[in-house]
C-alpha cells in the first residue's frame, strides 16, 4: 500500500516547521491541509507559509484558488489525492500538514462524499410532486431503485427520500450502497503524527500570534480585500481573524472587542481540534515541550515513518 506521512497538531503548534524538517531528511514534498491557506490574497490571517520559510522543500495546495470561490472538502481530496499520486510517481514522500480536520480525513479514511450530489432542478420537481400526489407516491419511486432506502427511510422524511431519489438519479447507484464514512476503504499507508504541549502555553503561544498577525497589518489586508468587493459572505471571509476584523470595520464591534475574538476564536478552534484528533486512531501524540531541539522532535517523527518507532 503506499505510504504517506500526517504532521498535524492544533494551530500555533508550529506544524510548517517541523513538516519542512522532516521533508528535507525524507525526500518528501508538502500538501498543506489548510482551509484558509488556499486562497491568493489572504496571507497574513491565514499565517501562510512564505517562500523563504518553505526553505526549497515544495508545497502544494496553496495560495492558488480566488477567494471569491467556494472550496469544500471533497474537492480537496480529489486534488490531494492527485497530488500524492504524483509525488509518490516522482519517487518522493507525501507530507501531508496542516490543521483542517476535514481535509486530512476526506483522505485518509477515503470519505465517499455523497452529499456532493445536486440537482435542484430535480428536488424542485420532487418536492412539487410530494405537494400535487402526496409524500406516500414520491415515497413509492424508492421501491424498485432501493429497496433497502424504501424499507429504512419513512415517507414522512421526504427530505431523505429525496435524496434517497437524487443520488441515483445523479450516480446510478442506490444511496444505499454509498459507502458510509467508517465503511470506506483506507487507501494509505500512513503514519499519523499529532504533536501538541501544555495547553495553557499553547494559549498563549496563539494570543501572541494573533497580536503579530494585529502588527504585520491584518487589518489592512482585510481593508484591501473589503474592497475588491469580498464580504462575509464569501467562504474565505468566514475564517477565524478576517469576519472579526470586517465586524470590526463595519462598526459592529470596536479594536478591543475584535482582538479579543480572534483570541477567543482561535483558542476555542484550538480545542476542538484536540478533540478531533483524540478521535483518529493509530496515531502518534508527541509533546514538542519533551524535546530539547526540533533536530530530535524531526528524528523521532522519521523513525515513526520508518517503523522503527
Amino acid at each position: 500500500m503506499r505510504k504517506i506521512l500526517v504532521i498535524t497538531g492544533p494551530t500555533a503548534i508550529g506544524k510548517s516547521k517541523i513538516a519542512i524538517l522532516v521533508s528535507k531528511d525524507l525526500n518528501g514534498e508538502i500538501i498543506s491541509c489548510d482551509s484558509m491557506q488556499i486562497y491568493k490574497k489572504l496571507n497574513i490571517g491565514s499565517a501562510k507559509i512564505s517562500l523563504d520559510e518553505m526553505g526549497g522543500v515544495t508545497h502544494h495546495l496553496i495560495d492558488f484558488l480566488s477567494p471569491f470561490d467556494s472550496f469544500s472538502a471533497a474537492d480537496f481530496k480529489e486534488l490531494c489525492t492527485s497530488k500524492i499520486d504524483e509525488i509518490l510517481e516522482n519517487g518522493k514522500v507525501p507530507i501531508l500538514t496542516g490543521g483542517t480536520m476535514m481535509y486530512m480525513d476526506s483522505v485518509i479514511k477515503n470519505y465517499d462524499f455523497t452529499n456532493t450530489y445536486r440537482d435542484d432542478d430535480y428536488r424542485d420537481y420532487l418536492e412539487n410532486l410530494a405537494n400535487e400526489k402526496g409524500r406516500e407516491y414520491v415515497h413509492s419511486l424508492l421501491r424498485e431503485i432501493d429497496e433497502t432506502s424504501y424499507s429504512k427511510v419513512p415517507y414522512n422524511n421526504l427530505k431523505r427520500v429525496i435524496r434517497a431519489l437524487e443520488v441515483y438519479k445523479l450516480s446510478g447507484k442506490p444511496f444505499s450502497e454509498h459507502k458510509s464514512l467508517n465503511e470506506t476503504e483506507i487507501l494509505y499507508d500512513y503514519t499519523y503524527i499529532i504533536l501538541y504541549m501544555d495547553r495553557n502555553r499553547l494559549y498563549e503561544r496563539i494570543e501572541k500570534r494573533v497580536d503579530k498577525m494585529l502588527e504585520s497589518g491584518l487589518v489592512d489586508e482585510v481593508i484591501s480585500l473589503k474592497k475588491i468587493g469580498l464580504s462575509v459572505l464569501n467562504q474565505s471571509m468566514q475564517g477565524i481573524g478576517y469576519k472579526e476584523v470586517l465586524d470590526y470595520l463595519d462598526e459592529k464591534i470596536d479594536y478591543e472587542a475584535m482582538v479579543s475574538l480572534i483570541k477567543k476564536r482561535s483558542r476555542n478552534y484550538a480545542k476542538r481540534q484536540l478533540t478531533w484528533f483524540r478521535k483518529v486512531e493509530n496515531s502518534y501524540w508527541l509533546n514538542i515541550e519533551e524535546y530539547d531541539d526540533l533536530s530530535h522532535l524531526k528524528q523521532k517523527i522519521i523513525d515513526l515513518y520508518n517503523g522503527l518507532g
